[in-house]
């Protein structure tokens, strides 16, 4: 019996225009094609090299000879009555992770993943209870973007306008490939979105925060805080046990002393948790060891934990009280209640099924 050898193909969007160029010239192709080649990957999201309409069919017979486009693809969609859209998207390798389109009457928001599952065990988060299997490449986090951006416009006409790297995973633990991922959708050469519309969300990782301060990022900066006490945050998000609430502030003083970009605090109001006026004393406290903003944002339980949103009336006064102390502060609706909303619900479920 003939055994079957399987070569497998190089990912072509691993390749900087550089190597295409080398990678051209040793099969006897002219250099100048690897510029091309790139705008269809990263300008035009080309996912077949049948698309590349201004390549000979000679050319694009020997990319595909020897490459893959690893795109992501749609394994599932849930639309929610608000408008969010939740997908559940499949990877190459058949793992998957989640998007989300998140409209709103001023912005349309991607909210997208980084990680396959994520490794910080967060009590009260869906992902949390997963385990990591791997780091999304540039490409698969690029690609969630002009998925999302064309539900954008399928279902309400408009193009995105932000994007948040807020789903399943800790995007400083993917550090190089969100970078990566970042500079293809910012970059002229790209999807030419400003990184001022993008915000990066982080458990807090003092020492990643400070490197991002010196790679001089123009992109904007969460801390996921949900408590400003070390007792309370190490109970729902055991990161803090090694990157303390005192840990992060130096980092963050040293992320806006090299940026000068305004941190934004995102505060889940869990119900008899951290929804006391003491709680909320706490968190101003906080907020004046660093420029920033505060999103209180209501909870979408999950079967895994038993935290519960607290009451309007107390999510009310917390956001009147700090207002009161002159914080900027915008309560984020919880979105999609009627759908698998949860940061990790959905993907769980798909892969469950």
């Amino acid at each position: 019996m003939t055994e079957t050898i399987t070569i497998s193909k190089q990912d072509i969007r691993k390749l900087t225009v550089a190597q295409l160029k080398e990678w051209l010239g040793q099969h006897g192709e002219q250099a100048f094609r690897a510029k091309q080649i790139a705008e269809w990957l990263w300008k035009k999201s080309a996912t077949s090299f049948d698309e590349m309409s201004n390549l000979s069919l000679k050319t694009r017979q020997l990319l595909s000879e020897h490459f893959d486009i690893r795109a992501i693809s749609n394994a599932k969609s849930q639309k929610s009555n608000d408008g969010t859209v939740k997908s559940a998207f499949k990877l190459h390798d058949g793992h998957l992770i989640e998007g989300v389109l998140i409209p709103a009457d001023d912005r349309m928001t991607a909210c997208v993943s980084s990680q396959v599952g994520c490794s910080l065990t967060c009590k009260f988060c869906a992902t949390g209870y997963m385990d990591r299997k791997r780091n999304l490449d540039a490409a698969e986090m690029y690609d969630q973007v002009v998925a999302i951006d064309r539900q954008a416009k399928e279902n309400f006409n408009v193009p995105l306008t932000n994007i948040v790297y807020m789903g399943m995973g800790e995007p400083l633990l993917n550090y190089a490939n969100v970078l990566e991922s970042i500079e293809k959708i910012t970059s002229p050469e790209g999807l030419g979105m400003s990184p001022k519309r993008i915000t990066v969300s982080t458990a807090g990782i003092a020492k990643m925060i400070k490197k991002l301060g010196d790679d001089e990022v123009k992109f904007n900066l969460a801390l996921s805080l949900h408590a400003a006490n070390d007792v309370k945050r190490n109970q729902i998000m055991p990161i803090n046990e090694s990157n303390s609430l005192e840990n992060l502030a130096e980092a963050l003083q040293y992320f806006y002393g090299k940026t000068k970009n305004r941190i934004t605090f995102e505060y889940i109001v869990f119900n008899n948790f951290n929804d006391t006026l003491q709680d909320a004393k706490e968190l101003w406290e906080f907020t004046k060891k660093v420029p920033a903003k505060v999103n209180i944002i209501e909870y979408n339980p999950i079967a895994e934990a038993d935290f519960k949103n607290t009451g309007v009336d107390k999510l009310e006064q917390f956001a009147r009280f700090l207002e009161s102390k002159g914080v900027i502060v915008n309560v984020r609706r919880s979105r999609g209640k009627d759908i698998d909303a949860a940061c990790g619900q959905l993907a769980n479920r798909e892969k469950n099924a």
